[in-house]
C-alpha cells in the first residue's frame, strides 16, 4: 500500500537547483530527492538523540577525577 502523499511548498529557485543537481542520478524526481534528503537527516538526528549521555553519577565520577586532576577548582 502506497503511503498517503501531502504537498509541501519550496522557492522555485531551490527547486530549479535541485532538479539540476539530480539529473543523470537515480532519482526520478524531486519529490523523490527531497523526502530522501529529508528522511536522512530526520534518522541523523533521532540517531543523535538516542547516543548515551552520562547519568549524573557518571557525569560527577568524571568531575570528581578532573578535580583530582587539578583541571576542576
Amino acid at each position: 500500500m502506497a503511503e498517503e502523499l501531502i504537498e509541501v511548498k519550496i522557492p522555485k529557485s531551490l527547486y530549479e537547483r535541485i532538479k539540476a543537481r539530480i539529473e543523470g542520478t537515480g532519482f526520478e524526481s524531486v519529490d523523490e530527492y527531497v523526502t530522501y534528503v529529508l528522511r536522512e537527516v530526520l534518522a541523523s538526528l533521532e540517531e543523535e538523540e538516542e547516543e548515551e549521555v552520562f547519568s549524573e553519577e557518571e557525569e560527577e565520577k568524571v568531575k570528581e577525577r578532573l578535580r583530582a586532576l587539578g583541571y576542576l577548582d
